[in-house]
């Protein structure tokens, strides 16, 4: 079983992925205090390919598919046609750097790292994906 959103690449539809994130969640009876993270870790991700992928057109679209493998996992798979990223190219900045460079930004993927077990970004036909697997004990 699926569910699915397609949003423009426009911040101010981030509120529609969290909600839409959040609803579908409880609808399969998932933890509260879980679901916040994960609504946390996609929105993030979703942000960033909003931001940096697609630089906010909100001519531009992400979609996103949350797929349930009963007690199993949770896999979230966000698609846009923006700049792909590469995963190998990505290097995790230290607390230290951040704080001595006093930069903002920086520790969302670090974030999304922690919260989900399995995080991949593909490209496929000028197609990004990004696949969140999340196991559940």
């Amino acid at each position: 079983m699926h569910h699915s959103i397609k949003i423009s690449c426009s911040t101010d539809k981030l509120l529609e992925i969290r909600n839409f994130i959040s609803k579908t969640l409880h609808s399969h009876a998932y933890p509260e205090a879980s679901a916040h993270k994960l609504v946390l870790a996609v929105d993030e991700v979703c942000a960033n390919l909003i931001i940096h992928s697609n630089d906010c057109n909100p001519s531009e679209s992400i979609e996103l598919f949350i797929y349930f493998k009963e007690k199993e996992s949770i896999t979230f798979e966000i698609i846009d046609r923006g700049i792909s990223f590469d995963m190998n190219k990505y290097k995790e900045p230290s607390l230290e750097e951040l704080v001595s460079s006093k930069r903002k930004g920086g520790l969302g993927l670090m974030l999304v790292k922690r919260i989900m077990d399995k995080i991949e970004f593909k490209t496929e036909k000028n197609t990004n994906i990004c696949r969140l697997v999340k196991l559940i004990d």
